[in-house]
């Protein structure tokens, strides 16, 4: 099994910047690649981000490209999302999630194997 824990999120107004962080803790060495997806009301859940943790590819829903950076810090287990110019449609719980296999790029969220327990983001105009 592997744990997630998401931290970072907030209220901000747009234009602003915030920070994602998800640790993974557990059995970290299950884990080949790392998403962000994100959730809005009434909204399927959708890819933001996915990275691998060998070789640090990493991949972007086109919404995002250019604003949005996701990192990973493997000595701490951890994977970043940063996010720059916020607009109100990127009001979201966001989710860090975790996927065991190998296939790459992923970006359905039936692909990912263990998720965390979503974050708020709410971006004001």
């Amino acid at each position: 099994q592997v744990q997630l824990v998401e931290s970072g999120g907030g209220l901000v107004q747009a234009g602003g910047s915030l920070r994602l962080s998800c640790a993974a803790s557990g059995r970290t060495f299950i884990r080949n690649a790392m998403g962000w997806f994100r959730q809005a009301p009434g909204k399927e859940r959708a890819f933001v981000a996915g990275i691998r943790w060998s070789g640090g590819s990493t991949y972007y829903a086109d919404s995002v490209k250019g604003r949005f950076t996701i990192a990973t810090d493997n000595a701490k287990n951890t994977v970043y999302l940063q996010m720059n110019s916020l607009k109100p449609e990127d009001t979201a719980v966001y989710y860090c999630a975790a996927r065991a296999g190998s296939t790459w790029p992923t970006q359905w969220p039936y692909e990912y194997d263990y998720w965390g327990q979503g974050t708020q983001v709410t971006v004001s105009s």
